[in-house]
């Protein structure tokens, strides 16, 4: 089953020296988790201050510069694995460098007929 680990963190919380080890140690998980193949993708995000939301309300577009909530934590990067089940899941998002810093999320994946394979 696909798992989406979703990374959240203070995104102001790190220095540019803790984010760049943080990088290279996820880039390393990644290459283990591709190596077991568990892995499915992995990115960080930019800053949410390029983020843009996108709504529609009665037909209309809204569209908004930023996140749609303010939080102390915010949306900095997944991991998409495949995971037996939830357990291994766990297993996985408890070993993910940025996990230190800030919280990780698991969501299993819905599978939905029609959509294109990646």
């Amino acid at each position: 089953m696909k798992y989406m680990l979703l990374i959240y963190l203070d995104e102001m919380g790190l220095s540019d020296a803790d984010r760049e080890h943080c990088y290279k140690e996820s880039a390393q998980f990644a290459r283990d988790l591709q190596a077991s193949g568990k892995y499915l993708g992995a990115n960080p995000l930019q800053p949410t201050a390029t983020a843009t939301s996108v709504r529609i309300r009665d037909g209309e577009r809204l569209v908004t510069d930023g996140p749609f909530m303010e939080t102390r934590e915010q949306l900095g990067g997944y991991f998409l694995i495949d995971a037996k089940d939830r357990d291994e899941a766990v297993a996985i998002a408890a070993r993910i460098p940025a996990g230190r810093f800030g919280t990780v999320e698991i969501r299993p994946v819905m599978e939905i007929p029609g959509l294109p394979a990646s």
